[in-house]
């Protein structure tokens, strides 16, 4: 098995048994993810391999976080302490922890009733509502050029607030200078695929829809809270018609919570051709507005930034072409499709966020 974690070693500390089976979780595309089978039960072990996410500080905070929410009921899958009351096993220099296994499906909002809809906007409204019980007060906010809130929280006070990082949004200067970069290196690339063609389409495509826009770069952030950071339907896992467990929490910070809201919808509702389900969008956001008390103002000045924040983003062709890591390829069409529709609706976008 490539990357194979070090069984022996992690399992010694633990009362979880010998090891019987370990196979690889290919979903994530961040850190790795095992399902193990020992002795006394099934588990999911966690390699905590990205380094932005792996400061084992910022694992165990992650850890604590979940298990208050358990506690109030929200439906997660907690860390397994070892001997030593700690959730983070550190062995060669690398950052484990140990869940319990949760069998589930993941579920797009194309298998969601609107029903289902309304539960899924309501559980983020909880997540939310219930981050604020149990987290530590948030840090004023601070404007600055960057667009990543506290992803890896290291910092000495184990519970001590997570300062609010919120830009002002994408400069379109640089996005215009990385739309030139990225052009030049599909036109290097050989042999030229369907790919290359259609990242050079989009890529021209979303040249001329910024310079149309140019004059929308939205201000900065609206309120923010402790959100889950990466809320989409594989971190979401479902028993029957019910939400099971909400599971990856490495993004944990504090952030524009309805812009949460936004961005995930933009992946649960997103079709294969690049338009959202908006009459579920609607569903969704009605229970989140009920659940979380947030206010229409909020939900349609997410979405001008969300909005925003997808017509300057180039992450998936970033990882294409600069780091030759093609895992995100086939989520590229229906993405960057996105972007064009959501421009030309965007005011039904915005009314089905506050209608």
């Amino acid at each position: 098995m490539p990357h194979a974690p070090p069984l022996g070693a992690l399992l010694r500390q633990y009362s979880a048994g010998s090891a019987l089976a370990c196979d690889p979780v290919d979903e994530g595309l961040l850190n790795r993810g095992y399902r193990l089978r020992t002795t006394r039960g099934r588990y999911f072990l966690k390699h905590h391999f990205d380094p932005e996410t792996a400061a084992p500080e910022a694992i165990a905070r992650q850890h604590r976080a979940t298990q208050r929410l358990a506690d109030l009921g929200v439906p997660v899958a907690p860390a397994l302490p070892g001997h030593d009351g700690r959730t983070v096993a550190v062995v060669g220099g690398h950052a484990y922890a140990l869940h319990p296994w949760i069998d589930g499906r993941h579920r797009n909002g194309a298998q969601l009733t609107t029903g289902q809809c309304e539960r899924l906007g309501a559980l983020l409204g909880v997540v939310h509502a219930s981050l604020e019980r149990v987290m530590p007060t948030h840090a004023r906010v601070r404007a600055e050029p960057t667009r990543s809130a506290c992803p890896a929280v290291t910092d000495t006070d184990a519970d001590g607030a997570c300062p609010a990082v919120v830009d002002a949004g994408a400069d379109p200067d640089t996005t215009f200078a990385l739309i030139d970069d990225l052009l030049a290196r599909v036109r290097r690339h050989r042999p030229a695929d369907s790919f290359d063609e259609l990242a050079r389409h989009r890529l021209l495509e979303r040249r001329e829809l910024l310079e149309q826009h140019v004059g929308r770069r939205p201000p900065h952030g609206g309120p923010v809270g402790w959100v889950h950071g990466d809320f989409h339907p594989f971190n979401l896992l479902y028993q029957g018609d019910a939400p099971a467990a909400i599971v990856d929490w490495d993004r944990l910070g504090v952030k524009p919570r309805a812009e949460e809201t936004v961005r995930a919808a933009a992946i649960f509702f997103v079709r294969p051709a690049g338009t959202l389900d908006l009459p579920k969008v609607r569903a969704y956001a009605r229970a989140y507005r009920r659940t979380a008390g947030a206010t229409p103002s909020e939900l349609t000045a997410a979405v001008h930034r969300v909005w925003w924040e997808r017509l300057n983003d180039f992450w998936m062709l970033r990882w294409h072409y600069e780091r030759g890591d093609t895992r995100a390829d086939p989520q590229f069409p229906a993405a960057s499709a996105l972007v064009v529709w959501w421009t030309r609706e965007y005011d039904a976008v915005c009314d089905a966020f506050v209608g």
